[in-house]
């Protein structure tokens, strides 16, 4: 029986509960201000509930599949996923898993369940391999931390479950842009300089989207021809707002600076005389829009706020016209537009529709780095000097994801064995000898 109770103080009432004694004194919990009695019984329950499973608003063992994910979500993924990861989980959960499973108790759900779930947002969405593993990934996790971390159940009745069966081979996302093919792009790019100056240093250098657009000219060493990674950039749309862009204001678009993918990612490569040049033009012709623009000129800055999800600080990147005195440091982005101002990685949406529909070429940004790393190796440059140059924690990462094997490559092999066979003498007799 909840042990709440209700008293009148003037014309409002408050609830009332003991709870553990501290240093041998009793200590109660209580709350006023309500209208009504009823109204402060519930209250007074509630907290009562909270109190006796120790902050939690929740009997575990009733408690739904639909409130576990919030819980989940709130305690292990805001406080340890990136922000992408974050937003990714909670389109899936909301659109696909809570609607189909939401409504089922934490204890009730099996592994037949899960499993026909699968099954049926294969069979009737039709969804790839790569997606459906996400779906896999989130319940594997979610009911991994209701039986080891928080013990909510005694089984995780996700580990058994599988993808269905897809025919033929995995499809490959990647595409190695050919010669002719990195000519047509940057023949069609060559006056859309933000646009052309990204694909370029993302194709001599092999960084990622994240890591182009994070760029500062600060990161740039023309004199000893290096270039500096040590953090990302990262979209947040901004709640309750409208996700229109550039609308009389309405963008709820904000850029941050984030930490690097992995601890490998901080690191400083060398570029070659192409890219340097190439940089030190497109920097020049910047500071002659700065003087054409003026004070209209786009100027931006860096702002320290706290992240709400974990409450630690994080750069969030403001921007201003030139005319507006800001006291904050200003930060000097690398591929702004010609009045300065910056849509990171957005910049490559439209480009990479053209590239696609215009062009022919299949294409996605990560193609450029793809493509550098595939193009060191064939070229015969050291495994571990591709590896730690694309910023990856081990080789296996490089050899499994991101070489892949060209005709070239493959006529290679061929033509290494031929020589190493022709050195045995083998030999062999063009006119078989029979004997009788």
């Amino acid at each position: 029986m909840v042990k709440v109770n209700v008293t009148k103080r003037g014309n409002l009432f408050q609830y009332r509960f003991e709870i553990a004694p501290q240093g041998g004194t009793r200590k109660y919990i209580n709350k006023s201000g309500f209208k009504t009695r009823q109204e402060a019984y519930e209250a007074g329950v509630k907290a009562y509930n909270e109190y006796i499973n120790v902050g939690h608003t929740f009997q575990p063992a009733t408690m739904s599949f639909s409130d576990y994910l919030d819980y989940w979500m709130k305690t292990y993924c805001e406080v340890n996923l990136r922000y992408n990861t974050i937003q990714a989980y909670k389109s899936i959960i909301k659109n696909h898993i809570k609607p189909k499973l939401g409504f089922y108790r934490l204890s009730q759900i099996t592994t037949a369940t899960l499993q026909e779930f699968i099954n049926d947002v294969y069979v009737k969405h039709g969804a790839s391999k790569n997606y459906l593993k996400n779906f896999i990934k989130i319940l594997k996790s979610s009911f991994g931390y209701a039986t080891d971390i928080v013990e909510f159940i005694k089984i995780n009745p996700a580990l058994k479950i599988k993808v269905p069966k897809y025919e033929g081979k995995d499809t490959d996302p990647a595409h190695i842009f050919t010669p002719e093919e990195i000519e047509m792009i940057f023949n069609r790019f060559r006056n859309s300089h933000c646009i052309y100056y990204a694909f370029l240093t993302a194709y001599y250098t092999g960084l990622r989207i994240s890591e182009v657009f994070g760029l500062t000219w600060e990161d740039i060493d023309f004199e000893n021809k290096t270039l500096t990674v040590d953090r990302n950039i990262v979209k947040k749309n901004q709640e309750g707002g409208t996700k229109k862009r550039l609308i009389k204001g309405q963008s709820t678009t904000v850029w941050y600076f984030g930490p690097c993918k992995t601890e490998a990612s901080y690191r400083t490569i060398e570029i070659g005389d192409t890219l340097v040049e190439a940089l030190k033009a497109f920097k020049e012709e910047q500071e002659l829009y700065k003087e054409q623009y003026g004070e209209m000129y786009i100027k931006h800055y860096a702002k320290e706020v706290m992240n709400p999800y974990t409450n630690k600080p994080e750069t969030k990147i403001v921007n201003a016209a030139a005319e507006i005195e800001v006291a904050l440091p200003e930060v000097h982005l690398v591929f702004v537009k010609n009045n300065g101002a910056f849509e990171g990685n957005d910049t490559c949406k439209y480009p990479f529709k053209v590239i696609h529909y215009e062009l022919g070429i299949p294409c996605r940004f990560h193609d450029f780095r793809d493509t550098h790393a595939t193009r060191l190796i064939e070229a015969g440059a050291d495994i571990k000097a591709v590896s730690k140059r694309l910023g990856h924690s081990t080789i296996e990462t490089t050899y499994n994801i991101y070489v892949r094997v060209t005709v070239k490559m493959e006529e290679e092999i061929v033509s290494k064995f031929e020589n190493y066979a022709s050195a045995l003498e083998i030999g062999f007799s063009k006119q078989p000898q029979c004997s009788v």
